[in-house]
Order: C-alpha cells, then sequence, then structure tokens
C-alpha cells in the first residue's frame, strides 16, 4: 500500500480486467457489423457470385450448384467426351455458337469454356426452361446409336451435347447458356464474374 491508502497492485490488476473484458465485449459487438457486410442468401440468390469447388469432380462426373435461382451444371469431361464435340458438328443447329449470345465471348469455341475439361453451364433447356438429364452413355437404346452424350430434355425432347450444343430438328432453338465466370485457382471456379471483372 502506498501512503494516501492506494493498492497499486490491485488497481493495476483492476485496470487490466477492465481492458481486457471490454475488448473481449468490443470483439462481441463487432462480429454482428461484420456479418452484416457479407452477402445474404437473399443477395447470393439474386446475383452475388458463387464459388464452387470443381477439385472432387471426376472425369466424366456432373456437378449441380445454384447461382440466381438458376441451376448450374459443371461436367468434368473426358477426352472422349471432347473428341466427340467434333465428330458432331454436323448434327448441331449452331455449332459455333454464332445465333444468339448465349456464352460470354471467352467461352465462344468448340467446348463453350476456358478450360477444355470443364463446361460451367445454366442447367435449363432453352426451349421452355426444363432441367436437361444428364445422359454420358454413348450409344444408348433410348437416344439412338449417333448419341455421343450429353443432355435431353425430357419435356419436349430437346437434345445437346457436352458443350451444350443444340441439335438439329429439335424444340430447343439455341444452345444452352454459359454464365459468366473465372478460375479463381486450378480447383476453384467463380460463377457470376467474368474474368476481366475479377
Amino acid at each position: 500500500m502506498s501512503e494516501d491508502g492506494v493498492d497499486l497492485r490491485r488497481r493495476r490488476f483492476l485496470t487490466a480486467t477492465t481492458a481486457v473484458v471490454g475488448g473481449i465485449g468490443g470483439a462481441f459487438a463487432a462480429v454482428p457489423f461484420v456479418s452484416s457486410l457479407l452477402p445474404s442468401e437473399k443477395a447470393k440468390a439474386l446475383g452475388a457470385p458463387v464459388q464452387i469447388d470443381i477439385s472432387k469432380i471426376e472425369p466424366g462426373m456432373l456437378y449441380r450448384s445454384e447461382w440466381r435461382g438458376k441451376l448450374i451444371m459443371v461436367v468434368h469431361r473426358t477426352e472422349e467426351n471432347l473428341k466427340a464435340l467434333a465428330d458432331i458438328e454436323d448434327k448441331l443447329a449452331d455449332p459455333n455458337s454464332d445465333r444468339e449470345t448465349q456464352q460470354p465471348e471467352y467461352a465462344k469455341n468448340r467446348t463453350r469454356s476456358i478450360k477444355d475439361q470443364y463446361l460451367v453451364m445454366v442447367g435449363l433447356c432453352t426451349h421452355l426452361g426444363c432441367a436437361p438429364t444428364y445422359r454420358p452413355e454413348v450409344a444408348p437404346d433410348d437416344l439412338g446409336p449417333e448419341w455421343k452424350g450429353g443432355f435431353y430434355c425430357p419435356c419436349h425432347g430437346s437434345r445437346f451435347d457436352l458443350a451444350g450444343r443444340v441439335y438439329k430438328s429439335v424444340p430447343a432453338p439455341s444452345n444452352m447458356v454459359v454464365p459468366p465466370y473465372h478460375y479463381l485457382s486450378d480447383t476453384l471456379i467463380e460463377v457470376g464474374v467474368d474474368p476481366e471483372e475479377a
């Protein structure tokens, strides 16, 4: 104790304890403010970008996600799938994706993608918006001997190849839509942002 009757050790202890408790309380008070800066589920549904980890998608497999309330399909194409894209172009209505802007300019190629092995596409038929089924098998009985894999719309029979390009003489008027997207890394895609905006 000092001459004035003040215990300096106790004062230091109480000051330090008050500072620690105040710091913890401040951190807890900051959490709602920081989390309010993150996009809400509603904002994500309205268009906030969505990240998709493609590291676990095996060759030949389809992965489904959602962006802006729409189904997003990511297909890891095999070498055989990529070869078949060239083999069937004479059966397609718009093999070079010239008719409409159904994809960003950087995906206007045979594979309709940034990296050939990964197709990123909105999973809706361009006829009436049904969700086509993924049919990767070659020449199944119900689709015929010339089928090399792709997407089949069960609603009205539209067919698309494994780049989402529409076949001739089906109800769908155009190729399936490729959304804006870019690679954050070799295994992470962000849907909703073009590469030049990233």
